[in-house]
C-alpha cells in the first residue's frame, strides 16, 4: 500500500530557505553576503604562513632555550662582522699615531708607550702628502664629473628619447662589458699618447685619467635601467606643455634620478680614489701623481709610523663619503623599483 504526499508551494519555499540558511552561504538581514576578509588581514596571514615556513617555527621561537640561542648566534655574527670589517681600519688608525717601535714589538697593543701625534703632521707637511692628496681630489672629481655626464646623457638618449638605432647601440654597450679591462690598456694608452684631432699627447695631464673614466658601460647600463622605471606619463605631460629634450632632461629626469646619481657618484669617486694601474701609466710626473701611485714609492724612503699615518690620511675621503651618503646608498639598492606608481 502506497501513500502519496503532496507538498504545497509554500512548504517548498520554506524548505529551500531553511536549506540555504544552513548549508548555503550565510546572508545578513538585508539578504546580502557579509564582506570578505580585508586585504591587510590576508597579507598578515600570508606573512605568518611564510614565517612558519622558516627554519624555526613560531612555537620553537617561543621556547626560552632556542630564543636565547638565536640571539647569541646573532650577537656572535655581529661581532665577527665588526672585527672583519672594521678591524683593519681601526688598527690602521691606531698605528698612525703609534711610534714605530711599539708597532713592531706589540702590534696589537693599545698605545703601550703613549700616542705620537707628530706622525700625522710629518706625513702631511714633511713628506708632502698634501700635494698628492689634492692631486687625488682633482682626479676623483674630474672622473666623477665625466662619468655623470656621459652616463646620464647616454642613458637618457637610450631610455627616454629612444632613437631607431638605440637597440643596436645598447647592444654594443653591453658587449663592452665582456671585454677585460686589461686587454684595453695598450690601445687606450696609444690613444692617449696620440689622440685623434688634437695632435698633442695627454700624458702627464689629468685629462688622461678623466676622459677614459667617462667611458664606463656599467654606469650607462645602470642609469638606463633606472630611467626605464620612471613614469612615462610625466614625460608625455612635459612634452604636451612644450618641454623640449634638454628641458625634459634637466628639469624632469635629473630631479627624479637623485637616488641613482648618488649611487653612481659613490662608485665613481671610490673607484678613482683607489685606482693604481692606469694613473701609474699616464701620470709619470711625481708632482701630479695621486696617493694610490705615490704612496708605494714612498714606503722605503720614510719611517713605518709616518707611512702608516699617510695611509690613514688617504682613507679619510672614502670613509667620510660613505658615511655621508650611506642613507642614500642603501635606499637606492632597489635601483628605482619603488618609483612606479
Amino acid at each position: 500500500m502506497t501513500t502519496s504526499t503532496e507538498f504545497s508551494p509554500e512548504v517548498v519555499r520554506v524548505s529551500a530557505h531553511e536549506l540555504s540558511g544552513t548549508n548555503g552561504p550565510k546572508r545578513g538581514a538585508s539578504g546580502r553576503r557579509p564582506p570578505r576578509a580585508s586585504s591587510s588581514r590576508r597579507r598578515r596571514a600570508a606573512n605568518a604562513d611564510a614565517t612558519d615556513r622558516g627554519i624555526l617555527s613560531a612555537f620553537d621561537r617561543r621556547r626560552p632555550g632556542i630564543r636565547w640561542g638565536v640571539r647569541l648566534t646573532h650577537a656572535v655574527l655581529l661581532v665577527l662582522l665588526i672585527v672583519v670589517g672594521l678591524g683593519p681600519l681601526l688598527w690602521l688608525a691606531k698605528s698612525a699615531i703609534t711610534p714605530t717601535v711599539d708597532t713592531l714589538r706589540t702590534p696589537m697593543a693599545l698605545f703601550p708607550n703613549g700616542v705620537d701625534w707628530t706622525n700625522l703632521s710629518t706625513a702631511w707637511s714633511t713628506v708632502h702628502i698634501d700635494v698628492q692628496f689634492m692631486n687625488t681630489v682633482w682626479v676623483a672629481l674630474g672622473s666623477w664629473l665625466m662619468q655623470i655626464v656621459v652616463a646620464t646623457t647616454a642613458g637618457y638618449a637610450l631610455s627616454v628619447l629612444r632613437p631607431k638605432y638605440g637597440k643596436v647601440i645598447y647592444g654594443l654597450v653591453l658587449g663592452t662589458l665582456f671585454v677585460p679591462s686589461v686587454v684595453l690598456l695598450v690601445p687606450l694608452y696609444l690613444t692617449i699618447l696620440n689622440p685623434p684631432l688634437l695632435g698633442q699627447s695627454l700624458i702627464n695631464t689629468f685629462w688622461a685619467v678623466w676622459l677614459p673614466a667617462g667611458a664606463s658601460a656599467f654606469n650607462v647600463v645602470l642609469i638606463k635601467r633606472f630611467f626605464d622605471n620612471l613614469p612615462r606619463e610625466v614625460f608625455e605631460a612635459a612634452r604636451t606643455d612644450g618641454a623640449g629634450p634638454f628641458r625634459l632632461f634637466w628639469s624632469i629626469v635629473l630631479p627624479m634620478s637623485k637616488p641613482i646619481l648618488g649611487v653612481v657618484s659613490v662608485f665613481a669617486i671610490i673607484a678613482a680614489w683607489k685606482d693604481y694601474l692606469w694613473p701609474l701609466l699616464v701620470l709619470r710626473d711625481p708632482n701630479i701623481q695621486p696617493l694610490s701611485v705615490r704612496l708605494p714609492t714612498l714606503q722605503s724612503a720614510i719611517q713605518l709610523d709616518v707611512y702608516l699615518a699617510a695611509l690613514a690620511i688617504s682613507t679619510l675621503i672614502p670613509i667620510v663619503l660613505f658615511l655621508v651618503f650611506q642613507g642614500l646608498f642603501l635606499r637606492s639598492a632597489g635601483l628605482g623599483g619603488a618609483v612606479k606608481g
